[in-house]
């Protein structure tokens, strides 16, 4: 490894690793800020919580480590242009295309970790989010009880490591003294003896750990329907009494569930997916192509369709009945138990095949998408340096609006790609790889012309950008060095040397 990659190398990772915490940071409270209604008020232990918050970052590194590349990459640019670096190179016959390769194999690297990333690490994060956010929102918010709707109170039985469910409905509840009024509970936890307790008024305490809740009802009656016995039943009234709720707000079941959508699967399992899919459709396709020849097969030996009706005419009552016919070929198929059910089960299999189309075509594009964005981290590196280089003044603030603006544009490309693709309207193959090609195509032109690329350093970004739109606007003595000369004064000549009187001669 040169010195020259080296330098290259370490000048990157600085600004790579702030882009990277800095986008990733932006779009991961984002996300969490949409999720925090579902976090907040459920009771839930803070290792949930931490969970939560660590499988959401793979998604969002998915998303913000592209972005990062291309930033690193301009800023690096920038800079070393900036400092008359990259002139420095040029002059000493560094060619454009060896400052480039070092760039190109950091570009290589990142796509093979992004491949690994979207094939390994991604699936399943997804997977475990998944599952976590469904276990949550069984978890039941039971210091959120509401009036006059019917409350679920998920509870522990102590010793168990089991649950319990309650349902508890209030006229009115105070928060503030958390009385209740008109208290109804239900317990339907054993299922031959079903209890529902009416209370006229009620208290609600948390014990000291405030892990148990204990109800306080008074005035009510308990009515218990016996399962066990034909007709039992059971009514008992009390002026006071106490019902303990153990463990509520703490009780958290984690269930995994096996199937496995097309975000939570990897490159491997994608592609298995897809050919299966395939291989049903093929059969249902033959099985329609078998279906057909054998209906023309019968039909050729029967006779024509005019035939059928002749001979089924003792059916029909008088001519109209047969014109109706003729003109209703619903009625033929009514006749003819082969016909409808060869047409039955074609539509059938029409509709199931389009389904196995869809869903092919849905991991298709998954395989597409996420091998797309990996492949754009060496496409970004490929775009970052010509750019960086021919806008050399712009600082910080160009290095943003172009990653922004760049980026912006890509992932527009991308998500009207697959809106394209989930549709049927194109294929997955060209709608995720539009982009990337429309993108290699603007990096290859300007990484050729990156040799020929004046620089100029004493001028803004925004200077260069118009005097190559309008090339006149720049005048010659500012090209070439010299001052320009003041108003109402002629330019001196460009090659202007010692002034010599017209008269003067050499004298030998």
């Amino acid at each position: 490894m040169t010195v020259l990659t080296r330098y290259l190398i370490r000048a990157q990772i600085g600004p790579f690793l702030f882009a990277l915490i800095a986008m990733t940071a932006l779009v991961f409270l984002n996300a969490v800020a949409r999720q925090i209604d579902s976090l907040v008020g459920r009771g839930l232990p803070w290792t949930v919580i931490a969970e939560f918050l660590v499988l959401s970052l793979p998604h969002t590194v998915a998303l913000s480590l592209p972005i990062a590349v291309l930033a690193a990459v301009l800023y690096c640019f920038s800079d070393m242009t900036s400092n008359n670096e990259i002139t420095a190179l040029s002059a000493n016959g560094v060619s454009p295309a060896r400052v480039l390769a070092p760039v190109l194999v950091l570009g290589a690297v990142a796509t093979v970790v992004m491949l690994g990333f979207h094939d390994r690490v991604l699936p399943e994060a997804n997977h475990r989010l998944k599952n976590l956010t469904f276990n949550i929102g069984r978890k039941s918010p039971t210091l959120e009880l509401k009036e006059q709707v019917v409350n679920r109170i998920q509870t522990e039985i102590t010793g168990t490591g089991r649950g319990a469910v309650f349902f508890l409905t209030a006229d009115r509840i105070d928060p503030e003294t958390n009385e209740l009024e008109s208290v109804g509970i239900l317990d339907a936890n054993n299922p031959s003896r079903k209890r529902v307790t009416w209370a006229e008024r009620g208290e609600m305490a948390f014990n000291a750990a405030e892990t148990d809740l204990y109800l306080t009802l008074e005035d009510g009656v308990v009515n218990e329907m016996l399962a066990d016995r034909l007709g039992g039943f059971r009514r008992i009234y009390f002026d006071r009494e106490v019902i303990p709720l153990r463990n509520v707000g703490t009780m958290f079941e984690e269930q995994y569930g096996s199937s496995r959508s097309d975000r939570e699967m990897g490159f491997g399992l994608l592609r298995e997916s897809a050919d299966e899919k395939k291989a049903e459709l093929d059969s249902i396709q033959a099985e329609n192509r078998e279906t057909s020849l054998r209906a023309v097969r019968l039909a050729l030996a029967r006779g024509t369709p005019t035939d059928i009706l002749v001979r089924d005419r003792e059916l029909e009552r008088g001519t109209r009945g047969l014109a109706s016919r003729l003109g209703d070929p619903s009625s033929l198929l009514a006749d003819d138990a082969f016909a409808s059910t060869t047409i039955l089960g074609t539509r059938q299999r029409a509709v199931t095949g389009r389904m196995l189309s869809q869903s092919q075509a849905r991991y298709e594009l998954e395989i597409h998408k996420k091998s797309a964005l990996a492949v754009a981290c060496i496409i970004f590196t490929l775009i970052g340096p010509p750019l960086a280089i021919r806008f050399p003044s712009g600082g910080i603030g160009m290095v943003v609006a172009m990653a922004g603006g760049i980026a912006s544009i890509y992932w527009a490309g991308l998500i009207g790609g697959e809106n394209l693709a989930d549709g049927g309207a194109a294929d997955p193959a060209i709608t995720m790889w539009a982009a990337n090609v429309i993108f290699l195509g603007v990096g290859l032109w300007l990484a050729i012309t990156m040799g020929g690329t004046r620089i100029a350093l004493r001028s803004s970004w925004f200077e260069e950008l118009g005097s190559r739109l309008f090339p006149g606007s720049r005048s010659r003595p500012g090209i070439s060095g010299q001052p320009a000369p003041p108003a109402g004064q002629p330019a001196p000549p460009a090659h202007a040397g010692p002034e010599r009187s017209p008269t003067s001669k050499t004298e030998g």
